[in-house]
């Protein structure tokens, strides 16, 4: 949520400093970039004093931020037993602790020997190499 409030607000910092361009119509009021954050700031004055007019909607907006807030703790809770109790039961090297993501293979997978790649074929002296240009 306060992710999008920060884009938001960067993204009109932006637009405020970008230029106008050319004007279409010329019968539009003419804004400058200090009224415009000018407005802006008795906006964010007049959202202050919301509460002091709307006292119920405060409160159930309150109530409704801390619900959220612990059926977002409950969640993480759930996800980080569900990521220890699986990460006790994968096969893993001996000594060792594996990470959610990382060190999958299985046993089976481990006991395969290890092929290692054919060595390339070098180049014949005979022939001369070609350098590209």
């Amino acid at each position: 949520m306060f992710f999008l409030v920060r884009v938001a607000f960067w993204l009109s910092i932006v637009v405020l400093l970008l230029p106008a361009g050319p004007k279409s119509d010329p019968n539009a009021p003419a804004v400058s970039t200090f009224e415009a954050i000018g407005a802006a700031q008795a906006a964010i004055k007049d959202a202050r004093g919301f509460c002091a007019r709307e006292p119920e909607a405060c409160a159930v907006g309150a109530q409704a931020l801390h619900t959220f807030g612990q059926k977002a703790q409950n969640g993480a809770k759930m996800l980080y037993e569900f990521l220890s109790s699986n990460a006790d039961k994968q096969d893993g090297p001996t000594g060792s602790t594996p990470r959610p993501g990382r060190d999958t293979l299985t046993a089976d997978d481990r006991e395969m020997p290890w092929l290692a790649p054919s060595p390339q074929k070098t180049a014949n002296p005979q022939q001369p190499s070609r350098r590209a240009g």
